[in-house]
């Protein structure tokens, strides 16, 4: 052990045995760790910001659509909603084993997802 090692764990020792970590907010209580194991090393401190920062991967805001939408079938009673929202969830689920299997962007499949959708709607056939 390096010098600078063992005078840290003296110093950390001395602490707890002077109860300087007893009061500790959390303690006792497990501590919450991110699985990041299939990250590489050198890219878990950006991933870490981002996730941080509130920005996910596609695929899990996907995920999160995706359980929003079988809440609302589970929780309507309107039969045109409930066929609406089953058409989405459909269209997600396929989305998302699509990305799975080939590795997509789907980011780019939604956008393309979005302006179909607007042209069908408006009955536009270029």
């Amino acid at each position: 052990m390096f010098l600078f090692d063992q005078i840290a764990e003296r110093r950390i020792m001395e602490a707890m045995e002077r109860g300087e970590f007893d009061d500790l907010e959390g303690s006792g209580k497990p501590l919450q760790l991110d699985d990041d194991r299939h990250v590489p090393p050198e890219l878990r401190a950006a991933y870490r910001l981002l996730k941080n920062a509130g920005f996910v991967p596609p695929e899990v805001e996907l995920r999160r659509e995706i359980s929003r939408i079988e809440d609302l079938i589970a929780g309507t009673q309107d039969m045109a909603e409930r066929t609406k929202a089953a058409q989405r969830l459909s269209y997600l689920t396929m989305q998302l084993n699509l990305a799975r299997r080939e590795k997509v962007d789907l980011r780019v499949q939604e956008t393309y997802y979005q302006k179909l959708h607007a042209r069908l709607s408006r009955g536009d056939s270029r």
